[in-house]
């Protein structure tokens, strides 16, 4: 058995090896470094809890994580309502439904640096097709600078980052749809259901183990955005969309706090550990009642 043993392990190697080396030991450095003073250039001195006690008086910070909020529970909510949408739709008998599928996921392969880079054209002030398409219709009189402006720049980045998570939330919602028993609804169509109390009343309950998955997970994958946002706005105009990641970047490799970046991605860590543990919980409970 032994022997057996050793060339499972010698398996598992080559896996392993790159987790550990690229994800374990700087996840497990940062958390070392969150308690530290350690700015770049200078020796690596242990602080304690002080960066978390200046955290509480950074009005900076909290000003990232209110945006951080505001972004996260509304890329979330916008994803998971219009992926619903998708997956009904691509869940209906009509012709071409392979094609559909493969075509929704173009937005998802995009990775988030070239997605910023798409909207980033869209949004442009002077030859942007938003501009261009509300002006030939005479809904603007004069164009609008979108990721410039206080007013429209966070509903801008909100927009973009729904659009290149919709297949994302789509791909699970269908899958969760295609696996409810069509019995379900001829009984219920039997007994006089219409479409919205069949939604209502076995898809979304049939749909809940699938909906808490994606709500988690796109609730975690949000609230750690980076390259989309940083792409369209550095952040800017004046902070609106200055996103926890983005505070942790600026004050490692603008101002040198390599130590208070630390923290803050280890608050971070926290937090995306909650919600993790809080699924668990739930998918925990699902399965002790069936």
């Amino acid at each position: 058995m032994k022997p057996k043993r050793a060339s499972q392990f010698n398996l598992l190697l080559p896996i392993l090896l790159p987790v550990l080396v690229l994800s374990i030991i700087p996840l497990l450095r940062g958390i070392y470094l969150g308690f530290t003073d350690y700015r770049l250039g200078d020796p690596i001195r242990f602080n304690g809890f002080d960066n978390y006690a200046q955290m509480l008086r950074d009005v900076y910070f909290w000003q990232s994580f209110q945006v951080g909020l505001v972004w996260t529970l509304a890329v979330t909510a916008g994803q998971v309502i219009l992926g619903l949408g998708l997956a009904l739709l691509l869940n209906m008998k009509v012709r071409f439904t392979s094609f559909y599928s493969v075509f929704m996921l173009v937005p998802w392969a995009m990775p988030p640096i070239v997605r910023g880079i798409v909207w980033k054209q869209v949004y442009d002030h002077d030859t942007g097709l938003l501009n261009a398409f509300l002006l030939s219709f005479g809904i603007l009189d004069k164009p609008i600078n979108w990721l410039a402006s206080f007013e429209y720049a966070i509903p801008a980045v909100i927009i973009a980052g729904i659009w290149g998570e919709i297949p994302k939330a789509g791909v699970f919602l269908l899958a969760g749809l295609q696996a409810i028993p069509p019995d379900l609804y001829e009984a219920a169509r039997l007994d006089g259901a219409r479409p919205l109390q069949e939604f209502w009343h076995i898809t979304l309950p049939m749909l809940k183990s699938v909906m808490a998955a994606i709500v988690s997970l796109t609730f975690m994958w949000n609230f750690n955005t980076f390259g989309l946002v940083w792409v369209l706005t550095q952040g800017g105009p004046g902070g609106l969309t200055r996103l926890p990641m983005l505070a942790a970047y600026e004050e490692a490799f603008r101002y040198g706090y390599v130590g208070y970046a630390a923290a803050i991605g280890n608050v971070m860590i926290v937090i995306i550990s909650t919600v993790l543990l809080m699924y668990l919980r739930i998918q925990f409970r699902e399965r002790i009642a069936a």
